[in-house]
């Protein structure tokens, strides 16, 4: 069987206005995911909507790894008249576009590889300074997102070094649905470490980050 997920993640965020949605959502869902996903080593697709924070319009893409992104298929796909007509440059404001490459955990497993795209997303995406950088990783991937995968309704989390695009690192947190972190037991891990309060003071939330994105669409 083959993945569905592996250590690259491609995520693009986009506000389009209300006159342009019906033909933004035809032509994301009738040909771009088909598109994407016809390129080898683009292993799932699926497409999200803020329910809290923004941009509102998430399309999230599952890789091999990174490298996919550098390969002649996917740099040399040739834009349709609709691409340019519908897509995210033709209608869109406020765009991100944003590739990764898993940090933690450090190895893909069979369970995340074999998994599906995620009911909701919490997405963070943030900055560190140099001289906290060591610590602060030990600190977020050794104590911050295994606590919060404790949580009911929390399949898992992982984290992410920016390849393209900023700032720096991401968490993406993937739900049941889009309420777990509302929980009173995801709010109970927020300190429960006491070096929760001082790490997070280091560091530097991009605009709109935290955020909440539910599953719309998929392939």
């Amino acid at each position: 069987m083959a993945n569905k997920k592996g250590t690259g993640l491609f995520m693009v965020w986009v506000d389009v206005p209300a006159d342009k949605l019906a033909e933004f959502n035809g032509y994301y869902n009738e040909e771009h995911l088909a598109e994407l996903l016809a390129v080898p080593g683009v292993l799932n697709a699926a497409r999200y909507e803020a329910v809290s924070s923004g941009p509102k319009h998430l399309a999230c893409y599952e890789l091999e790894s990174p490298a996919v992104i550098e390969t002649d298929a996917f740099k040399n796909r040739q834009p349709t008249e609709r691409s340019l007509r519908a897509g995210p440059r033709g209608v869109g404001t406020n765009l991100i576009s944003n590739v990764y490459e898993m940090i933690y955990p450090t190895e893909l497993t069979d369970d995340i590889a074999n998994s599906d795209m995620a009911p909701a997303l919490q997405i963070g995406r943030m900055s560190i300074a140099s001289e906290n950088e060591a610590e602060w990783n030990r600190w977020y991937s050794g104590v911050y997102v295994p606590n919060y995968e404790k949580v009911p309704g929390c399949i898992r989390g992982r984290r992410w070094k920016i390849v393209r695009g900023e700032p720096q690192y991401a968490v993406v947190y993937e739900f049941e649905n889009e309420n777990v972190s509302a929980t009173e037991k995801w709010l109970e891990q927020r300190d429960i470490n006491a070096d929760n309060p001082r790490m997070r003071e280091l560091m530097t939330h991009a605009t709109g980050s935290p955020g909440i994105w539910k599953k719309t669409f998929q392939l």
